[in-house]
């Protein structure tokens, strides 16, 4: 007999979804805390949603937090900038 380990996430005595990975589990559990958090606000949101709609905006925005927040920028590492600085400064001509 094999042994199989199973992690549950469960919202409110309803069992949203099983991993088989501890990582996962917990990932998803964050990303629940943080549809619950949105939802929260959307609450007070200047528009008429009904409680479902409000759920499933809450669970998409959760899920697509990063088009919310946008692209990260790429930061220059201290060897880029070095090379760079390099490359604009002129070079003596060796005779």
């Amino acid at each position: 007999m094999a042994v199989e380990v199973q992690y549950r996430v469960v919202r409110n005595g309803i069992e949203k979804m099983t991993f088989t990975n501890k990582k996962e589990a917990d990932a998803y559990d964050r990303l629940l805390d943080l549809a619950d958090h949105i939802e929260t606000v959307l609450e007070g949101a200047p528009v008429t949603l009904d409680e479902a709609e409000r759920e499933a905006l809450a669970l998409y925005l959760a899920e697509n937090q990063q088009a919310l927040t946008g692209p990260k920028k790429k930061t220059a590492k201290k060897e880029d900038i070095n090379s760079d600085n390099a490359a604009d400064k002129p070079v003596k001509a060796v005779a």
